[in-house]
């Protein structure tokens, strides 16, 4: 009767991980510590060793809005924004639920680098109510022609120069930017859209779908302005590089360029606004 009662209490023991010497119980904490320290020691390393990887990922992303700041904002700012959002993407990433560590950082530091631009003010109220006009223009005239309209018959139309048309567009150009960058919430998030690794058959339709329509905006866009678009955003070329390559100023790119960036976020406005009309039509039938 004792001995079975032992046995009982010692299995009643085991059971609540009380059976064993203090001192084995003692080594199993350590073990446990020590496992926890280093799998946090590895886990920071990964983290340190993709921030280092991935650094010239921020400058490539800084590079391409580079052409957007306007003072006080520098480069140098918003290369810290793009560090901090990688930073939280090495912190933030798992690998088992998100893509892969470069489409989740570009989405991360890009968004880091437009919530940057986007807190400071880029036109004073004067310009922005002459950007609105030229805007609301440019989408009655595509809804009469379906087409956008050349930049001199929206100066008509404004009864202004061209060259201050352009003035219009390049000061107001850090709009145009996040209205295609998708921060702007009157338009499409173009820019997370295309970056984005989503799985889901939706997601993938969706951003081919997009990929036509930009792939379409960029061919209406005038011989010119199309080039500048192409060499900028998809070799990467400075504006300095962009205008020896063409053979224009580095001022005429940029005027062209601001002009190309107002046709793309017009088209974008579009699409966005035909989408939504498509949805509202859809829930109306439900």
């Amino acid at each position: 009767m004792t001995v079975q009662h032992d046995i009982e209490t010692a299995e009643e023991l085991a059971t609540l991980g009380q059976a064993c010497p203090p001192e084995q119980c003692c080594a199993r904490q350590f073990n446990s510590s020590a496992l926890r320290a280093y799998d946090d020691q590895m886990r920071r390393s990964r983290q340190d060793e993709l921030i280092i990887q991935y650094l010239p990922l921020v400058h490539r992303i800084v590079h391409q809005v580079a052409s957007y700041l306007q003072p006080p904002l520098t480069r140098e700012d918003l290369i810290s924004a793009g560090t901090i959002g990688l930073v939280k993407a090495a912190r933030d990433f798992d690998p088992t639920k998100d893509a892969e560590f470069k489409t989740y950082a570009y989405i991360r530091i890009r968004g880091a680098v437009i919530d940057e631009l986007r807190g400071w003010s880029f036109a004073p109220p004067t310009v922005k109510k002459l950007f609105d006009q030229a805007q609301e223009i440019a989408e009655r005239m595509m809804q009469e022609h379906g087409t956008v309209a050349d930049d001199e018959q929206i100066a008509d139309a404004m009864n202004i120069p061209l060259d201050k048309l352009y003035q219009i567009y390049e000061t107001a150009r850090a709009r145009h930017f996040l209205s295609i960058s998708g921060a702007d919430d009157e338009s499409p998030a173009l820019g997370g859209l295309l970056a984005a690794g989503g799985s889901a058959p939706g997601d993938r339709m969706e951003r081919e779908e997009m990929r036509k329509l930009l792939a379409q905006a960029i061919k209406e866009l005038p011989d010119k302005q199309r080039q500048i678009i192409l060499l900028y955003y998809h070799r990467e070329l400075t504006m300095k590089q962009v205008s020896e390559a063409m053979d224009l100023t580095e001022s005429r790119i940029s005027q062209l360029h601001a002009a190309a960036l107002f046709k793309l976020s017009v088209r974008m406005k579009q699409w966005r606004s035909g989408e939504s009309g498509h949805q509202a039509a859809a829930t109306g039938r439900r």
